[in-house]
């Protein structure tokens, strides 16, 4: 089927307004369990300059590549970042939800010792500098304030992530109803193996052992690189004028491996089909000129919204995105790059796309159903 560009039309002067990225969705429709098994979650197909749309199942993403396509992942590893505990002395209920580790340079590389964090608590208001919230055995001490409600909390002991594993609680997203840790397994990807990240990087969630293997059975190239998500990806855009929206910023990395899979490509003329939107602003952000990326490690904010020019993604395997969300934005400025530039049809085109999505019955956001975008 074909899709209407003129079903949400938006003009161009409504371009960096938010309301222009909001839609109807049906509380129905958010997903609040995993598919099992993973890949057998829907997708559907979006052909961008076309308008066509296909409906299929996620195991059926490879039809949609070709054996000279590089498909980049995302490695990282959900910690579980919440913890309850107790406030000391007094023994009134507390919460620390870590954020991210304060060795910034060491997160990605795999040196960051995870014992001083960002992060938010609760009740703010009784816990300040020198609070100290008791979890199972060990004592979270608060060192510091930043703006935002955020706090410093440095975790006492050794072996920290080994304390995170027992005591800690899977940080799922508040649309998720339920403690979380039914979910533990699935709220993380067959292939994590670097720890940091207190969200899991959605898209690829449908990934199955068997579905990898199909894959490269194909001949279809595969490669890694990290981001390890925080909360400012997911953070609400409050400014009206979306171009004031600032994100925080994360820790990523690109092996020299990477680099060179994304270099070999390019000259077989391939495409780079990125696998959510953090592999999304990891490769843009270590974006090097000619469709290539140099390796490395940095913090990146990189805010993508229309007029955003891509320099190394060619097409996105994505989940179903919130009501004004930068995420949306993301997606709305890769769909206009995929069409010739036109930023404001591209948003119609992507609103019109949610409102058959949210018709046929998907499910939405992390534990939902996927799109694959491409040309």
């Amino acid at each position: 089927m074909s899709l209407s560009r003129t079903e949400h039309a938006v003009p161009e002067d409504a371009l960096f307004d938010l309301n222009s990225y909001d839609y109807l969705l049906p509380e129905d429709r958010i997903a609040q369990t995993p598919a099992e098994p993973r890949d057998s979650s829907r997708l559907m197909v979006w052909s961008v300059s076309s308008g066509e749309i296909q409906h299929r199942h996620f195991r059926d993403i490879v039809d949609c590549l070709r054996p000279e396509d590089l498909l980049i992942l995302n490695d990282t590893r959900v910690l579980p970042a919440r913890l309850l505990g107790t406030r000391v002395p007094g023994g009134g209920k507390a919460e620390v939800f870590l954020l991210r580790p304060l060795a910034r340079q060491e997160a990605c590389s795999g040196g960051a010792d995870f014992s001083l964090w960002q992060a938010l608590v609760r009740p703010g208001r009784k816990l300040h500098t020198g609070a100290v919230v008791r979890v199972g055995d060990r004592c979270l001490h608060i060192e510091g304030e930043e703006p935002g409600g955020i706090r410093q909390v440095r975790i006492a002991g050794t072996d920290i992530l080994a304390f995170l594993n027992a005591s800690g609680h899977v940080p799922l997203p508040p649309y998720i109803h339920g403690s979380g840790d039914e979910w533990r397994t699935a709220y993380q990807t067959v292939f994590a193996r670097r720890d940091g990240s207190v969200a899991a990087p959605t898209a690829s969630l449908h990934f199955t052992p068997e579905l990898l293997e199909r894959i490269d059975a194909l001949g279809v190239h595969r490669a890694w690189v990290t981001l390890h998500v925080g909360l400012g990806t997911f953070r609400p855009v409050k400014s009206q004028d979306i171009r004031g929206h600032v994100i925080h910023k994360e820790p990523c990395e690109i092996p020299e491996a990477t680099a060179q899979a994304v270099r070999e490509c390019r000259a077989r003329g391939g495409r780079v089909i990125a696998s959510g939107t953090t592999a999304v602003r990891t490769l843009e952000s270590m974006a090097a000129g000619g469709g290539e990326v140099r390796a490395g490690s940095m913090e990146t904010g990189l805010y993508i919204y229309p007029g955003y020019h891509f320099q190394v993604v060619d097409a996105l395997i994505t989940n179903f995105h919130l009501p004004k969300s930068s995420l949306l934005m993301l997606v709305a400025a890769l769909a206009a790059n995929l069409n010739g530039g036109d930023k404001a049809g591209a948003v119609s085109s992507l609103l019109s796309v949610y409102g058959l999505a949210v018709r046929e019955g998907y499910r939405f956001f992390s534990f939902g159903d996927a799109m694959f975008i491409r040309r």
